[in-house]
């Protein structure tokens, strides 16, 4: 479809304005050496787009298995426009995980289903700590930044869409 084509269409994009935004980052603690460049990178991102450091909350928790909780319970909160989820899970020599990534990814989903607000994916899946760096500020860019413009625009986006009427 050419852009001549959709000018009768109805068409919605979210922008990247962060000014007057309230934002939540939940951070998981283990593999804190990946974590903490994520949660940089996703404060970059924030502030980079205008969104106001005194407005945003950061919360820490021990793993990516309780980020959910966290998520939910925030954007259930009616403080916040959207929580951004970062954390690493990097494959060990068990079955665990398949567990935790599968379970914390489908958790996030759930929370901003059931809330309605924004609750942005940032958890890092890899195999080994070095491609965990390289998405968390090396050569594969940074993926708490990329969350982070990525609820913005959710949040611009879910403004403009029609809301659900009720009945």
């Amino acid at each position: 479809m050419t852009t001549s084509d959709r000018a009768d269409v109805n068409e919605y994009g979210g922008a990247l304005r962060g000014d007057g935004l309230r934002l939540a980052v939940v951070c998981s603690r283990f593999n804190e050496l990946v974590t903490d460049r994520l949660l940089a990178g996703a404060l970059d991102g924030l502030i980079r787009h205008g969104v106001d450091p005194a407005s945003v909350t950061v919360a820490w928790v021990p793993g990516a298995f309780e980020v959910p909780l966290a998520a939910a319970q925030l954007a259930a909160s009616g403080e916040v426009d959207a929580v951004i989820c970062v954390g690493a899970v990097i494959r060990g020599a068990t079955g665990h995980y398949e567990h935790v990534a599968g379970q914390c990814a489908a958790g996030v989903q759930r929370a901003q289903l059931d809330t309605g607000v924004p609750v942005v994916f940032g958890v890092l899946t890899t195999e080994t700590t070095e491609q965990a760096l390289e998405r968390a500020g090396g050569k594969g860019g940074n993926k708490g930044f990329e969350a982070a413009t990525a609820a913005i625009e959710m949040v611009d986006l879910l403004r403009q869409l029609p809301k659900r009427s009720q009945g």
